[in-house]
């Protein structure tokens, strides 16, 4: 059954717009970026609101989310390469300095992408939007234990990345 009236697509959308945030925020680490992905995944379920089942509504949202985020990322990294080949660095840093902060860039960058979506999910909300194991579980409906058991594995990754050299 499709949403029948704006008014209870409104009450969906309020009680689940913070979510599906939260859910990008913790993805993407863009607090403004994940309003913008929720916003548009939702301005999707509304013009395709005839078509998806109340029921089957907030997946909908999830995949969505997910996908422009996907996009997102694949744009940024177009657009980060394009203009990288023409830009021209000036800095009066250690060369041997900046070559070593830029392999520690591009090792740290691997390995959060490289985690499990779980674990990072659970890592970067912990780490960067400072929310506790109680908050995370509640957001994503996990128990403490769940959250932990997720956390520890980001960190066992991470732990690799300082034996890396």
């Amino acid at each position: 059954m499709a949403f029948s009236s704006e008014q209870e697509f409104k009450q969906f959308y309020d009680h689940t717009f913070p979510i599906i945030r939260m859910y990008l925020s913790a993805k993407c680490g863009d607090v403004a970026l994940a309003e913008d992905l929720a916003q548009e995944a939702f301005v999707r379920l509304w013009n395709n609101r005839n078509k998806v089942e109340i029921e089957k509504a907030k997946s909908f949202l999830f995949t969505v989310g997910n996908n422009l985020f996907l996009d997102h990322v694949r744009h940024h990294k177009v657009k980060n390469n394009y203009s990288a080949s023409f830009s021209i660095q000036q800095d009066n840093s250690d060369p041997q300095y900046l070559m070593e902060m830029e392999e520690f860039k591009k090792k740290l960058d691997t390995t959060i992408q490289s985690m499990p979506e779980g674990a990072r999910e659970v890592f970067l909300l912990n780490r960067i939007e400072k929310l506790t194991y109680a908050q995370i579980a509640d957001n994503l409906g996990l128990s403490v234990k769940a959250i932990e058991k997720r956390m520890q594995k980001a960190l066992e990754i991470f732990s690799t990345l300082r034996k890396i050299k």
